[in-house]
């Protein structure tokens, strides 16, 4: 008898000696109280035997029989020695006219000894990566398009980044209307203001943060490599390593927050009944710090990582749009439908020629540099549809084919054309009413 038998006579036996009742007895097997008054009636009449079940011992009825199971044996190791377990099910069902799934030929197989022919490889374990152990190691930054005003106002985008080693909001935090380099350059200048230089910062493949275009210009095939885009140069000039994920999961730390703020900051911005962006600006400023109190974890080296800013470098120009416009013969330059005046050089020399340092801040204002010295200034609208540095040639026109309009009259009917003006070159006119004369014969009634 098995264990769970056992526990059943048992139990009868205790309802027998009036140890237990009826109810306790059904409780403790499981069991419904009439189920168990059946028991205790069979156990009356056939004793323990009675407990057990009455298919035990029996094959059951969808037993593969044993021949069957010889035969499947006696084809893997002959005919069909070699094959896939799939393969070889194939082959019994198509050929052999043996009716039997693929698990069944596997526990046969198996059974008799006989090992797969493709041993299928471990799932490779993946585990969460660990944190960096300092703060400033590494960042994660990102943008969350999202209705995160609830109808209430405009769609919105939160950009931001995470410290990997402690989970926190970095500043620079901030709502716009749609993802763009910009929204990167102001997150990464409040960032180096506030705590300095990361090493390395980790996102995804978006097109402001790197070129996913074929576009190849003839200095970049001679070097073998694009050049990067704006925020892809500010890095590369700030000596940040850039990270690129592959897959959302790859960077899971940040898109967890945007799944943690999209519940909580939503919340807090229904509260507050945010309506605009800088409404919803505000709600992300004063929820930051409870955030990064309430979820912020203790990295596990105290010492910070960050780099220092280099004495004399000038962060608004680090974290700008750059061009190289050259200076036309007249010494200015012209730049989205601006002219600036370009002053001599010294000694009252011309810079006509030159490659001039060209850069929008992010607050729309102009600088432009020769030499790291400032020559002209100027305003324009906030950035937020630069994102290319690379030289923009005009696309050469492509001169379509004339077609003509004229209609290509197949051969009957320039035939029938013919005989039209044939027949109309008989008409008579006589009394003022157009008469055709007869048409002769042709072919060979003509004959």
């Amino acid at each position: 008898m098995s264990r769970k038998q056992w526990k059943r006579m048992d139990a009868v036996e205790r309802v027998q000696r009036g140890k237990l009742t009826m109810a306790q007895g059904a409780k403790v097997l499981g069991l419904s109280p009439r189920q168990m008054s059946r028991l205790c009636r069979a156990f009356e009449t056939g004793g323990a035997n009675a407990l057990v079940h009455g298919n035990r011992g029996r094959a059951p009825v969808h037993k593969v029989p044993e021949d069957v199971r010889a035969r499947v044996t006696e084809l893997m190791q002959t005919t069909y020695a070699g094959f896939n377990d799939h393969h070889f099910t194939e082959k019994l069902c198509e050929v052999e006219e043996i009716e039997i799934s693929r698990a069944t030929v596997q526990r046969i197989l198996r059974s008799a000894g006989i090992a797969a022919v493709q041993t299928r490889r471990a799932r490779k374990y993946r585990g969460r990566r660990k944190r960096k152990a300092q703060v400033g190691i590494m960042l994660l930054w990102d943008g969350s398009p999202h209705d995160w005003l609830e109808g209430r106002g405009p769609r919105l985008c939160l950009m931001g980044a995470v410290d990997d080693a402690t989970g926190e909001i970095m500043p620079g935090a901030h709502f716009v209307e749609e993802e763009c380099a910009a929204s990167y350059l102001r997150v990464l200048l409040a960032i180096l203001r506030a705590h300095g230089l990361p090493w390395s910062i980790y996102m995804d493949r978006h097109s402001a943060l790197k070129r996913n275009d074929d576009h190849w210009t003839l200095e970049e095939e001679m070097r073998g490599k694009q050049d990067p885009t704006q925020v892809g140069r500010v890095l590369v000039g700030l000596d940040i390593e850039a990270i690129y994920a592959l897959s959302p999961e790859a960077k899971g730390r940040v898109e967890r927050l945007w799944r943690t703020l999209q519940d909580r900051l939503v919340s807090e911005m229904r509260l507050a009944g945010a309506q605009t962006k800088n409404e919803a600006n505000a709600v992300l400023d004063a929820f930051a710090p409870d955030h990064n109190r309430r979820f912020g974890k203790a990295p596990e080296d105290s010492q910070p990582a960050w780099r220092a800013v280099p004495r004399g470098l000038d962060l608004e120009r680090a974290c700008s749009f750059a061009f190289t416009p050259k200076v036309a013969r007249n010494n200015t330059v012209t730049f989205e439908g601006q002219t600036f005046d370009i002053p001599p050089g010294p000694q009252g020399r011309s810079r006509a020629g030159r490659r001039a340092d060209l850069r929008v801040l992010l607050d729309g204002q102009i600088r432009i540099y020769i030499d790291d010295e400032i020559v002209a200034t100027g305003t324009q609208a906030p950035p937020s549809k630069l994102s290319s540095n690379r030289k923009k040639t005009a696309r050469p026109k492509v001169k379509r084919p004339r077609h003509s309009t004229k209609k290509v009259l197949t051969f009957k009917e320039i035939v029938a054309k013919v005989r039209a003006k044939d027949d109309a070159a008989r008409t008579q006119h006589r009394g003022g009413k157009r008469v055709k004369a007869p048409t002769p014969p042709r072919g060979k009634a003509a004959a």
